[in-house]
Formats: structure tokens, sequence, C-alpha cells
């Protein structure tokens, strides 16, 4: 048995992340993938749950500017609509905050190592949708 089997959700889905990996539990009753981890399926309460895999691809939901005084940059925090379905709280980087637009498509990233967090970039070809 994997030892990763063991450990609750949360400590599961870090050590994923610290392994590079972007997993994803989804329910194996309805096929719906849900985020932040949990023991039981929202809505249905169902445990019969599993990991997958996701593409980190998604689109901007809505996003907001934090503004800071100089000379600390402006910061962004996003809703991001993965592919697969969720809903992540995150932010997008490595673009001024005021350029992210509501339906830019953008990819997943695993920051940090120590604790790792998802955050996005600008996905190739990443026009906002119309």
């Amino acid at each position: 048995m994997d030892e990763s089997a063991s450990l609750t959700p949360a400590p599961q889905f870090m050590k994923f992340l610290r392994d590079g990996r972007i997993l994803l539990q989804r329910s194996k009753a309805t096929g719906r993938v849900f985020y932040y981890p949990r023991i039981a399926e929202p809505g249905t309460g169902s445990t019969e749950l599993d990991w997958v895999e996701v593409s980190g691809l998604g689109r901007v939901y809505s996003t907001t500017v934090i503004r800071r005084r100089p000379p600390e940059p402006h910061r962004n925090i996003a809703l991001i609509d993965l592919d697969e379905g969720p809903r992540l709280l995150s932010r997008i980087e490595g673009m001024d905050p005021d350029l992210v637009r509501i339906g830019m498509r953008v990819q997943a990233r695993i920051a940090g190592e120590e604790e790792p967090l998802i955050v996005f970039v600008r996905a190739s070809g990443g026009e906002a949708s119309a």
C-alpha cells in the first residue's frame, strides 16, 4: 500500500504538491472533481473518493488588484475555474495585475517548497474569451 494512502486529505494534498504534482479529489459516485481536500464530497457526503491529476488549465472567473504603497508591487487575487470543474482562489504571477482579464486562460504551477501552493501564469494563447 502507498504510504500516502494513510494520510488525511490535506497533508496528502501537500505531499503531492511537494512532489511537483497537482492532484485533486474526485468522487467515485458522481465523477465530480473538487477542491479543497476533505474527507467527504461536498453536497453528497460520499466518502468514496480518489485522487486525480489535473491539467492545471483554467480561466479567470474574477480578479481584483491589491494596491500597495511604492516600492511594493501591486498584486492580484483571482478566482480560477479549472477545466476539470473546481474553482480555486489564487493569484496570477508574471504579469502586471492590471492586465489580468476575466476569461483569460491560465496555467497552474507550484510555488514554494516547504509550504507549496498553487499559483497561475498566463497560458500560451491565453486571451480572454469573448
